[in-house]
């Protein structure tokens, strides 16, 4: 089965399935990833409720926990969510947005990393670095200043040290579990210009997580999904507004022959 085939695969096990992905997400992209996640043929619920965390959590395939919004209402829901998602067998996709760019952001992720076990975690380079403990990363806000190689051993380090894949997105996306180590190539340059597509590419990894055991295979397929997508969607787009409107159409229809058509994947 090529690389092509197994993210197809994949795929239609998201739209036979329709997994629900419970999302503790950034109130910013909310909306956004909760479409994607629907576009794909998931079934997103969006809380941060702690009274009902250990509920929903039972009855999902997946869950997100991103760190967009930090505030106390939202930090209060995730050690409860991710705890019962560990206990449940649930897998849990970590995003540590804009980690290294305060104290706050910075030891929050590190602190739920020392009492769970993640399955994923994707973020950009120098938040990758920051998870990692390398002082050389910074952050520009919850932008990278490092392309996705510069956080290569990094990305390594802590896959091992937490046994998960990692994922560093960037023009080119780099998947790592242990010895592993994969780039994805493709996207559009558009789409650093709409906000929350780097969360909806951890949305989109929670989904595949849902349906496929294996974290390096359920990131790279992700990767290569949003990468696929977000090619086909700029084939379409006059700018950023309607490359997210085409983006939602291109998760939608996308085929096994777009896949196999756009599909770059480096080993």
């Amino acid at each position: 089965m090529t690389d092509a085939d197994k993210v197809f695969r994949d795929i239609e096990a998201i739209r036979a399935k329709n997994p629900v992905v419970l999302s503790i997400t950034n109130y910013v992209v909310t909306n956004t990833t909760a479409n994607a996640l629907l576009a794909l043929g998931a079934s997103p619920i969006m809380s941060h409720a702690v009274e009902e965390m250990a509920e929903l959590v039972a009855i999902s395939g997946a869950v997100v926990i991103n760190l967009g919004t930090i505030a106390p209402e939202y930090l209060a829901a995730m050690d409860p969510a991710w705890t019962a998602a560990n206990e449940a067998g649930v897998p849990v996709v970590l995003d540590p947005v804009g980690a290294g760019a305060s104290m706050l952001r910075t030891v929050t992720p590190l602190a739920l990393l020392d009492s769970h076990r993640p399955f994923i975690i994707r973020g950009n380079a120098s938040e990758i670095m920051t998870l990692a403990g390398d002082s050389a990363s910074a952050a520009r806000g919850v932008d990278s200043t490092a392309g996705s190689e510069a956080a290569s051993g990094a990305a390594r380090a802590l896959a091992m040290k937490h046994a998960c894949a990692v994922v560093v997105s960037g023009e080119v996306d780099m998947v790592t579990e242990s010895g592993a180590k994969l780039r994805v190539q493709g996207g559009s340059a558009l789409m650093p210009r709409v906000t929350g597509l780097g969360c909806t590419a951890t949305a989109l990894c929670a989904a595949f997580a849902a349906v496929n055991k294996n974290p390096l295979e359920a990131a790279l397929n992700a990767c290569v999904t949003m990468k696929v997508a977000g090619e086909m969607a700029a084939e379409r787009a006059d700018g950023p507004g309607t490359l997210q409107l085409h983006l939602y159409d291109a998760l939608y229809n996308m085929t096994a022959s777009d896949v196999a058509r756009r599909i770059k994947v480096l080993r």
